[in-house]
């Protein structure tokens, strides 16, 4: 890993670290050794795998898109405290602002990419922000944040990429951590020293675990008192002794879809892995916190709330990729939306949808909340939920919509292979050719990106994750109920209907009220301002 070097702006005010390129970030994996299997057999070199190649790429264009000057307002971020510029995805949010300015950064990242996977560092950062200093004003201590402030220093100075390993292999779902069969189906301590601890385990769904630097591995669920040994959170090298990964490919890599039958799958793409930990050593400077189960929860339920507004972001980038390719296909076909309604109302639905939970994100940044115990500042709950709702059940009509518009070449066109035979070649570019403006081999390149994202194995992959990924439907109408001010609706209706009925605490549906969202909670919240501009000076490539 280079060594990280800082340079001043101006004003001498904030220092720019020195951030990795794309290719910075391949040569830096080569540093690395980790025990990966992937298919079946061992990976030798995680940076020159065709396998995780997409994945590898996916990772570095986020390296690279924080050194383009132009964008340098939402790639990048001032932490305050170290009067530092740093990278969004590393960063502590500071204000409303950031949280908006971290939509449209991952937006953009993933309208390149289909999903950039860094910015699940960003909300793993902010929920142990907030858990490391609940912990410690319950308990009268500095040590928890200390230890978290020290690794972020870490992470940021070094321009790492960090993988989140929180969801367990879970076993028995009916059965609490301490009463699995094996209780390897969750990451636990095994042995506490004054070095350490000892850490073994699974987690089942670590997204890009092979090409990341580090692991933060965080606990999956809230714990009972039973619980405590499974209540750990560290960080841990991706080669550190005992961690193996067992990796899927990213993507659709391979020789024969270099030939088109994978335009955008074969760059780009994400790879997730199980990875198991025999007997983890866990120096104490890397421990956030170890069988604090009553505080466990803190750290779910803020992590959850984080990720979910980064996936509205994401997948609002992946949306873009739907609705710019349905509008090409459309014209390739030899049709304007303009003018055939049947063409126009299905991709107005695409759009509506898209821009409905991205719509979400923003509110919930507008309303983000200042976190009292670290100075942090979430994602208002609701909208965030709403939204990850809306994509998470939104995303199969978003393909339905892509169809719809695209016509069924998109999966009855003939292989890419066809397009070099000489027996056939030339009759298909005539046959198959729509539009007498739009070359055959434009059409066809078109049809096959949208098939590559929807009506492939990637385009399933697409779907499922979008589901599931951040938590199951279920879990978001549980945080929708549960945070929404429904008590406020009925103390409403109850006035207007002159029952003079008083506000009653016990009285469960009266029980969740309007918090308040203007002014001091709202849009006048202090801190940095959205879209916040940087100093002009630039050195290194970024802003500085």
């Amino acid at each position: 890993m280079p060594a990280p070097t800082h340079a001043a702006d101006a004003d001498t005010s904030v220092n720019t670290l020195k951030l990795m390129s794309g290719d910075d970030y391949r040569e830096s994996l080569r540093r690395y050794q980790p025990t990966v299997f992937v298919d079946g057999r061992q990976v030798s070199s995680v940076a020159d795998e065709p396998s995780l190649r997409p994945g590898v790429n996916a990772l570095a264009f986020t390296y690279d898109y924080a050194l383009r000057p132009e964008v340098a307002r939402i790639a990048m971020a001032t932490q305050s405290r170290r009067h530092r510029l740093v990278n969004r995805m590393l960063h502590v949010n500071e204000s409303a602002g950031d949280l908006l300015n971290k939509l449209e950064a991952v937006r953009a990242l993933c309208q390149e990419t289909g999903c950039a996977q860094r910015y699940l560092a960003h909300d793993a950062l902010n929920g142990l922000a907030q858990a490391t200093a609940r912990i410690d004003d319950a308990k009268g201590t500095s040590e928890h944040r200390a230890r978290f402030e020290a690794y972020l220093a870490h992470a940021q100075d070094n321009d790492l990429a960090l993988g989140i390993a929180m969801t367990d292999a879970k076993g028995d779902r009916s059965r609490k951590p301490h009463q699995q069969a094996n209780p390897d189906a969750y990451v636990h301590i095994v042995e506490r020293s004054a070095r350490g601890i000892v850490i073994s385990g699974t987690k089942a769904i670590v997204t890009g675990g092979p090409y990341m630097h580090e692991l933060l591995v965080m606990p999956s669920r809230n714990m009972g008192p039973e619980d405590a040994e499974f209540a750990v959170c560290c960080a841990v090298r991706v080669d550190a002794p005992g961690i193996t990964i067992v990796s899927r490919p990213a993507g659709r890599p391979g020789e024969k879809l270099e030939h088109g039958d994978a335009p955008f799958s074969r760059k780009y793409g994400q790879a997730t892995a199980v990875v198991m930990f025999d007997r983890v050593f866990v120096p104490w400077e890397r421990v956030f916190f170890a069988g604090d189960w009553e505080h466990s929860h803190v750290l779910t339920y803020s992590y959850a709330t984080h990720h979910r507004h980064s996936c509205i972001a994401a997948r609002a980038g992946f949306g873009d990729l739907l609705i710019g390719a349905g509008a090409l296909m459309c014209e390739a076909n030899g049709l304007d939306p303009s003018r055939k309604s049947n063409l126009r109302d299905p991709m107005v639905e695409l759009i509506t949808i898209v821009e409905s939970f991205f719509a979400c994100g923003v509110a919930a940044s507008v309303y983000a909340e200042r976190d009292a115990h670290s100075g942090s500042f979430m994602p208002e709950p609701v909208f965030s939920n709403i939204g990850k709702l809306l994509l998470a059940t939104k995303i199969y009509d978003m393909h339905r919509l892509a169809h719809e518009v695209s016509g069924g070449l998109i999966v009855a066109l003939p292989g890419p292979d066809e397009d070099h035979n000489p027996a056939t070649a030339a009759r298909l570019s005539e046959v198959l050719q729509a539009a007498p403006d739009i070359p055959y081999d434009k059409r066809i390149q078109t049809a096959r990106f949208i098939e590559d994202l929807t009506a492939s194995y990637q385009g399933g992959w697409y779907s499922l994750i979008s589901l599931h990924g951040g938590g199951s439907p279920a879990a978001m109408k549980q945080e929708i109920w549960r945070n929404y001010p429904v008590g406020s609706k009925v103390e409403l209706v109850e006035r207007l209907l002159e029952r003079g009925v008083l506000h009653d605490e016990t009285r469960a549906i009266t029980r969740n009220r309007q918090p308040g969202k203007c002014c001091d909670t709202g849009c006048t919240t202090p801190g940095q301002p959205m879209m916040v501009a940087l100093p002009a000076s630039r050195k290194g490539g970024v802003a500085a």
